[in-house]
């Protein structure tokens, strides 16, 4: 529907080897622990705690927990204007995608693209607008239309040509519970993902997520201590195998409990009514270095980066676009 951009999608190996490139957000959460003079053991544990999780929950014909191993590949989608000039390519979205090989037959397996979700525009929406709007103001205020340009740049992306005929199925995005929110178990339990919670009331976080057309559900798997909150479109219980949910549980919950360890790695499993905090102290933490004062830092620099590089100078050109898309929610 439109000729003023396309996307394109590089791959990266994520493995003990790698690096972030000069090109990565370095806010992602696989960049953040491959830096320092840890880095080779972040990576090595974080892999091997994915792979430990996943044989964990793919016990069927399993009995040695060690028939299956996890892949990934850091997905890269860069949008290019059309025109020439300055500022003409951005980077706008990074996840992870999974392999998965079963050792036993050699068969390969995809999983489900969307892991670690990270966004430039994100960062600007939330590290730049937000504060900006609220800036000496008594009251929190959210801007009827925040998140609706970055929602209409997601959505066109899943629908492009560039994405298609790259992946099969649409993406799930895991993250975190709120802690600005209450869960309550529900009576609903699914062998893969586990017990549903239900949120008290939408976050902003599953507000955002709404205008990129997604929908949310909250499962606690089986053998974790919270539930997980699952970003789709579709029908995430019928949609996916078994194998795919499993890989994306693994790989999420593995980054929670390294970025998360209050909520993650507690010591003790969510109770019926859950409310997730920080301020949690009965936690064990991983042997993994993770920078989360850096990660909220560089946040603002990122979100200020795409101010200068996107916003001010394609925002006329965005702005015409965004009004011509059809709105979609989740």
């Amino acid at each position: 529907m439109s000729n003023e951009f396309t996307f394109s999608i590089t791959t990266t190996r994520f493995d003990e080897d790698y690096s972030p490139s000069e090109d990565s957000r370095t806010t992602t959460n696989f960049a953040n622990l491959a830096r320092g003079e840890h880095r080779q053991q972040n990576l090595r544990r974080t892999l091997a705690m994915i792979n430990d999780r996943f044989n964990d929950l793919a016990r069927r014909d399993n009995p040695g927990r060690d028939r299956y191993s996890v892949e990934l590949v850091i997905v890269s989608a860069e949008l290019q204007f059309s025109s020439d000039g300055a500022d003409h390519r951005f980077p706008l979205i990074e996840v992870l995608d999974i392999q998965i090989v079963d050792r036993l037959t050699g068969a390969r397996f995809p999983g489900i693209v969307g892991n670690n979700f990270s966004s430039y525009v994100r960062d600007f929406d939330f590290s730049v607008r937000l504060p900006a709007v609220n800036e000496g103001s008594s009251e929190f205020t959210v801007p009827g239309d925040f998140g609706d340009l970055h929602g209409k740049l997601f959505q066109h992306f899943l629908d492009s040509e560039a994405y298609r005929e790259r992946f099969a199925v649409d993406p799930v995005i895991c993250i975190s519970v709120s802690t600005s929110r209450t869960y309550r178990r529900t009576g609903k339990h699914h062998p893969t993902l586990g017990v549903e919670y239900q949120q008290d009331d939408y976050s902003l976080t599953d507000e955002y997520f709404r205008k990129m057309g997604l929908q949310v559900r909250y499962f606690l798997p089986p053998g974790g201590v919270a539930p997980l909150a699952f970003y789709f479109r579709g029908d995430l219980l019928s949609d996916y195998t078994d194998l795919q949910l499993i890989g994306t549980i693994s790989v999420m919950e593995t980054f929670q409990r390294i970025y998360r360890p209050e909520i993650y790695n507690a010591n003790s499993p969510a109770a019926e009514i859950y409310r997730p905090t920080l301020d949690q102290q009965d936690y064990s933490p991983t042997a993994i270095v993770y920078d989360r004062v850096e990660r909220g830092q560089l946040a603002k620099k990122q979100g200020e980066y795409t101010e200068d590089h996107f916003v001010k100078p394609h925002g006329e050109l965005l702005e015409q676009w965004a009004e011509r898309f059809p709105v979609r929610v989740g």
